[in-house]
C-alpha cells in the first residue's frame, strides 16, 4: 500500500477521523495551528526551565511544580521522584517557546549552555530517524486540544484521548504515522488494525505530507451483511 502523494488534498478526505461533530470537523485551520504550535493550556503557562543531560539521555525539569503541572496535562514520564520528557514533547515545548533548555546547572544553581531548538532536533534525529515525524504528529494533535501519549510499539504511534477524557477514561484512538510516499503492505496494515481493535481502540493513520501538514484517515474493518 503506497501512501498518497501530492495529488491527495484535504478536500479529498471523506471525513477526518478526529474532532467530528455532527459530521463537521472541528479542527482549527492549519495555518493557525502551525503559527502557534501550542495548546491553550501550555500557552497560558510561564516559561518552563529544563536541563538536557546527554549522560542521562533525557530532559529533566528544574522545578517540581512545573513538572507536576505538565504531568497533569499529559506530558512526560514519572519514575519515582524523577520526571522526564520525551523528545517529541521537548521539541513541541521548545517550538512553542514554552521550554528553556540548558546543558547543565553550576554549583550556584545557574543554568549554563543554552540548547537551541535546532540543536535538539539534530540530537533527536541521531537516535531516532522518525523523531521529526513524531514531533509533527504530536504538535498537530496537541494544537487541536487532544492529549497525546506514547503508543504501544507500532511504528510512530500515539494514544490519543478525546478532549476531557485524560485521567478519566482510556485513550479512544491509536494514531500511527506514515510519511508521504512511503509504503505499507495491506497485510501489515490489516495486522495493525486488528491489534488495535483487540485493544478496543480506533485506528487512525496520520499521513505526513512533504510540507509537514498532517492528514488523518480513520481505518476499520467492515463486513457487509449477507442477504437473507
Amino acid at each position: 500500500m503506497s501512501v498518497p502523494e501530492q495529488t491527495t488534498t484535504r478536500d479529498s478526505v471523506d471525513r477526518p477521523a478526529l474532532g467530528v461533530r455532527d459530521g463537521v470537523p472541528d479542527f482549527q485551520p492549519r495555518s493557525d495551528a502551525q503559527t502557534t504550535g501550542r495548546d491553550q493550556d501550555i500557552q497560558q503557562q510561564s516559561i518552563i526551565h529544563g536541563v538536557f543531560s546527554k549522560k542521562l539521555d533525557h530532559v529533566t525539569l528544574l522545578n517540581d511544580e512545573e513538572a507536576r503541572t505538565l504531568e497533569s496535562k499529559g506530558f512526560g514520564i514519572r519514575e519515582g521522584k524523577d520526571f522526564f520528557l520525551k523528545d517529541y514533547e521537548v521539541l513541541y515545548l521548545m517550538y512553542g517557546d514554552r521550554l528553556s533548555l540548558t546543558k547543565k546547572i553550576d554549583r550556584n544553581g545557574k543554568p549554563i549552555g543554552k540548547v537551541k531548538f535546532t540543536d535538539y532536533v539534530s540530537f533527536a534525529g541521531e537516535r531516532d530517524e522518525q523523531a521529526w515525524s513524531r514531533f509533527l504528529i504530536f504538535r498537530d494533535l496537541r494544537s487541536r486540544g487532544y492529549v497525546v501519549r506514547e503508543g504501544f510499539g507500532f511504528p510512530i504511534d500515539f494514544r490519543v484521548y478525546e478532549r476531557g477524557d485524560y485521567g478519566n477514561k482510556a485513550a479512544k484512538y491509536i494514531v500511527f504515522g506514515l510519511n508521504e510516499g512511503k509504503t505499507m503492505s495491506l497485510a501489515e496494515l490489516k495486522r495493525h488494525v486488528e491489534q488495535m481493535s483487540t485493544m478496543g481502540k480506533e485506528a487512525v493513520i496520520a499521513v505526513i505530507e512533504r510540507r509537514g501538514e498532517v492528514i488523518y484517515y480513520k481505518v476499520g474493518k467492515w463486513r457487509p451483511i449477507k442477504p437473507q
